[in-house]
């Protein structure tokens, strides 16, 4: 059996968009996870293409995020028109055209991701390659080097290595076989030392005063818990809050909201097991705002303007325990009676 799966007819077909005298723009929301894909395409289409760039949507501010662009000389600039004018032809990765709207204005040629599949927004590509059985992205571009016997070099391998460790969370987290390879694979052309460097870059020192408001404003919500830390300079302290909570013993799920600039920003994080939380986000904020994700992670965002002047902390706490807008999926109520069983037990 093959390491990887066989990629052919699909691989000749990607390969027969590439033309020198084109260039490409790879357009990420920048992570570990979409930084690392984009590295692999663009070794991929480099020798390939007139010109490769890769451009980011959101603002990057995260630690470990600047410590992997730093470290890792990941050439990247902003997406704007101006910047778009400069490319003939788009491309994106860990990320469907209608997960963000800075996205829009283009049409991407080729798509590679991860995420679950919108029956309302089908991506519409000249190629795509959508696996959400897979954890990660990085995971989908490594089977692609591999079949184009490409060697990730020292750099390329490290940062796909930490954007699959990132996105599985060290493998706690859903994912497949597959990544399982891949991470295994690449082991042998990282650097580990660079490796163990990004992923200690976890916080900032000015993010510990969110820290102090989260611990003393946290609630009970179900069988989860739920914090808001009001106003954040950037929307990012949430996640790390959100994942922290993940690591306590006695927290299945945890919500995490604050507001910046203008918009509620709702961060969940749990298990799995108790609740689906893309399911969970959806239902309870999908009619307000854009919500939605995995199992274990999922986020919503809601514009202040539509919650009409009532209090920002209340609104979140009475939408989490309000009684779901539909009735829940029959895999989720199978969960939620087994973990009630086994809580029993206990």
């Amino acid at each position: 059996m093959s390491y990887f799966r066989k990629l052919e007819p699909g691989l000749s077909q990607l390969l027969e968009l590439f033309s020198r005298d084109e260039r490409w723009l790879i357009v990420i929301n920048a992570d570990p996870d979409a930084m690392a894909s984009a590295m692999a395409l663009r070794r991929i289409m480099i020798h390939r293409v007139s010109d490769v760039g890769i451009a980011h949507v959101n603002t990057i501010s995260r630690p470990d995020n600047l410590a992997m662009v730093r470290y890792l000389h990941i050439p990247m600039v902003k997406f704007t028109p101006t910047v778009a004018a400069q490319y003939d032809r788009f491309a994106m990765v860990d990320s469907q055209p209608h997960h963000h709207p800075g996205f829009s204005g283009v049409h991407y040629s080729v798509v590679f991701d991860h995420h679950p599949l919108s029956e309302e927004e089908p991506v519409i590509a000249d190629f795509k390659d959508l696996k959400p059985e897979y954890g990660t992205c990085s995971a989908l571009m490594t089977e692609y080097l591999y079949n184009l016997k490409i060697r990730p070099g020292k750099l390329l391998a490290t940062a796909l290595l930490f954007g699959i460790k990132t996105d599985t969370n060290s493998f706690e987290r859903e994912s497949c076989d597959i990544d399982i390879r891949a991470f295994r694979y690449l082991s042998k052309f990282a650097n580990h030392q660079l490796l163990s460097r990004i992923a200690r870059s976890e916080f900032r020192l000015e993010w510990l005063d969110y820290f102090s408001r989260a611990f003393t404003s946290l609630h009970t919500v179900r069988s989860g818990r739920y914090v808001y830390v009001g106003e954040v300079d950037n929307p990012d302290v949430l996640v790390v809050i959100a994942d922290f909570f993940t690591r306590v013993h006695e927290i299945r799920w945890a919500v995490v909201a604050g507001v910046y600039k203008d918009t509620l920003v709702i961060i969940f994080r749990g298990d799995g097991v108790v609740r689906n939380l893309g399911n969970f986000a959806k239902l309870q904020f999908g009619d307000i705002g854009s919500a939605g994700g995995h199992k274990t992670m999922a986020r919503a965002e809601v514009p202040l303007q539509r919650l009409e002047g009532k209090d920002v902390e209340m609104f979140v706490f009475k939408r989490l325990v309000s009684p779901p807008k539909r009735v829940r999926p029959r895999e989720e109520e199978r969960q939620a009676d087994a973990a009630g069983n086994d809580r029993k037990k206990e």
